[in-house]
């Protein structure tokens, strides 16, 4: 599953970030990495952006951005 499909108060570890050149370089600067906790916050209105809990601080990212990583939901 990637993270868009992601559902709102789910928590997810990331398995692999995804995208080419500097998209990917800017994603992984901002701490999204295999294996990091990540829990979705909420979504806007349409859909777009999605706001992110990992690390420690809140990061909000676009739709097509979230697709482009992929994740493991956790069952709690």
């Amino acid at each position: 599953m990637t993270l868009d499909q992601l559902q709102t108060g789910r928590t997810a570890v990331i398995d692999f970030v995804g995208g080419q050149g500097a998209l990917r370089r800017r994603l992984l600067d901002m701490g999204l990495t295999p294996n990091t906790l990540i829990k979705v916050i909420k979504v806007a209105p349409f859909g777009d952006p999605v706001e992110l809990q990992l690390r420690g601080y809140e990061l909000t990212l676009r739709k097509d951005e979230a697709a482009k990583i992929t994740v493991t939901e956790m069952h709690e």
